[in-house]
């Protein structure tokens, strides 16, 4: 029995109503595939009406209704008239399979919500771990250095001055504060250069 050929085709049988879908589901329960295909006739739009109201969506909404009546041909022995209608035990079966569509669809979003939340979490923790572990590699290297080559560094890579303007902060010549810079970012160079190989 393909469904997806009849899930939205338009009631064309005549109704008698109630009681005549009443009696195609008993024979549905009978594995009765024509009185199957009609039922689908008369109960496809309305399910689908159903089930639209709920989910929205509606290429979701022509799936739940497959699922519908896929489920009104597998459980059409359920159906007791002294319960209820036939239509309202149908739409009752669409209303959950809706309600279970959103239920559903709410539940992954959230989960794929949480795990970009813990990712991006995740992600600046370690950015930040990495951060602090760098900067205190550069200072436990910048206290290698002589206090003048750590002032002149300082000042100029931390600081933001000029070469020049170090000088004169110093009280130095220009050529005596680039010669402390100089040696100084070689032995920051080196200190960090076996921090990272070990």
């Amino acid at each position: 029995m393909r469904l997806h050929d009849r899930r939205l085709a338009p009631t064309s049988a005549p109704g008698t109503g109630e009681t005549e879908l009443a009696a195609l589901l008993l024979q549905v329960a009978r594995g009765d595939r024509d009185a199957f295909e009609m039922v689908c006739r008369r109960i496809a739009a309305p399910v689908f009406g159903t089930v639209r109201a709920v989910v929205r969506d509606p290429c979701q909404s022509e799936e739940v209704t497959q699922e519908v009546l896929l489920e009104v041909w597998q459980n059409a022995s359920r159906f007791d008239s002294g319960r209820g209608s036939a239509m309202a035990w149908v739409t009752t079966i669409a209303h959950r399979r809706a309600v279970d569509r959103v239920r559903s669809e709410q539940r992954s979003a959230e989960r794929e919500l949480r795990a970009a939340v813990f990712a991006v979490a995740y992600d600046q923790v370690a950015e930040q771990a990495e951060a602090n572990l760098d900067a205190e590699r550069v200072r436990r290297c910048l206290r290698s250095l002589t206090g003048l080559q750590r002032e002149a560094v300082t000042l100029a890579y931390y600081g933001g001055y000029t070469h020049r303007q170090v000088a004169a902060l110093l009280g130095v010549a220009p050529g005596t504060a680039s010669t402390r810079m100089r040696d100084g970012l070689i032995r920051l160079r080196d200190c960090l250069g076996v921090e990272h190989e070990d």
